[in-house]
């Protein structure tokens, strides 16, 4: 049955992918109309974050975010599947880096670098890091389950360089390349809400008080890890410049959580930039109201 599925909709799908960018955002264009006047996907829950993110903006303000985030994110998906055909040369056109020798003149130090970034612009073409930097770049993924489509996307993801980790594999991974001495530049996505019994830290997201992760922090001491934000913003449709921002290269040195705060201080910053780019769509404050119920939790642990 899962091969069946794979039959029928891969073809489809890389077809799809095979079209010029003009025709796949004229597709967008659709998909944003039905999804947005229509089917009205995740509309509420997009304004919600809005009003609790930016509560000094207007409703009309915050509504025409919350339109453009839809816009956008038709965009993101149609990139998405352009991801699987898009050649080196178009890629390299399309997703360009500012400034990657701040990345790789650590890396000629010998260091290894945990990559930090948010769920903003376009996140999925940032597949394209090992064309502009030096060493191994992975990246830690949720297998999927249907494993023909696991194949595939794999594939995608890792063919300009990447070395894909599954999620729970990934500190594993380090391990080994720590006791090899092996250098490694790590992806690390940060930004969105943490299971709640596996939270350890709790601070502000725009004002708000939510389940911070703390992983990206707590490798970087475990493995000295020089700790890089980048920051992707869209130029015009189809065209994004991604920026390198040192968070620190002795995150031995910090208190716990501080990279942390700086991290989130600098997704904040860059969110208010350009806000209709970020995932908006995510309930990232979910977990607002339940602090107090965490706090319970923790104290009755062993």
């Amino acid at each position: 049955m899962q091969f069946l599925a794979f039959a029928i909709t891969y073809p489809f799908i890389y077809l799809l992918s095979r079209l010029p960018m003009r025709v796949l955002y004229a597709l967008s264009d659709f998909f944003f109309f039905l999804m947005y006047n229509l089917i009205g996907y995740r509309k509420k829950v997009v304004l919600e974050n809005l009003k609790l993110a930016f509560p000094k903006k207007s409703e009309e303000e915050r509504k025409k975010i919350a339109k453009d985030f839809f816009r956008h994110l038709t965009d993101l998906i149609m990139e998405s599947v352009k991801a699987f055909s898009i050649s080196e040369k178009e890629m390299s056109k399309r997703y360009t880096y500012k400034n990657p020798e701040l990345v790789n003149n650590f890396t000629k130090q010998g260091r290894s670098i945990a990559l930090v970034a948010a769920h903003q612009a376009n996140w999925e073409w940032s597949i394209s890091l090992p064309l502009v930097l030096d060493g191994n770049v992975s990246g830690a993924y949720t297998k999927l389950g249907n494993p023909y489509f696991e194949k595939v996307i794999r594939s995608s993801r890792e063919k300009y360089g990447i070395i894909g980790y599954k999620t729970s594999e990934t500190v594993k991974g380090m391990q080994k390349n720590f006791a090899e001495k092996t250098q490694g530049l790590y992806i690390l996505l940060s930004d969105q809400s943490p299971q709640l019994h596996k939270t350890f830290y709790w601070n502000e997201f725009f004002g708000v008080q939510v389940p911070m992760h703390t992983g990206a922090e707590m490798l970087a001491k475990r493995f000295d890890l020089v700790v890089i934000n980048y920051i992707t913003r869209k130029v015009k449709r189809g065209y994004y410049e991604t920026e390198f921002q040192l968070i620190t290269d002795t995150p031995k040195e910090f208190e716990d959580y501080q990279i942390t705060d700086k991290y989130t201080r600098l997704t904040e910053n860059n969110i208010k930039q350009q806000p209709a780019l970020y995932l908006w769509s995510h309930k990232r404050f979910k977990h607002r109201n339940s602090f107090e119920e965490w706090q319970k939790v923790k104290a009755f642990k062993p």
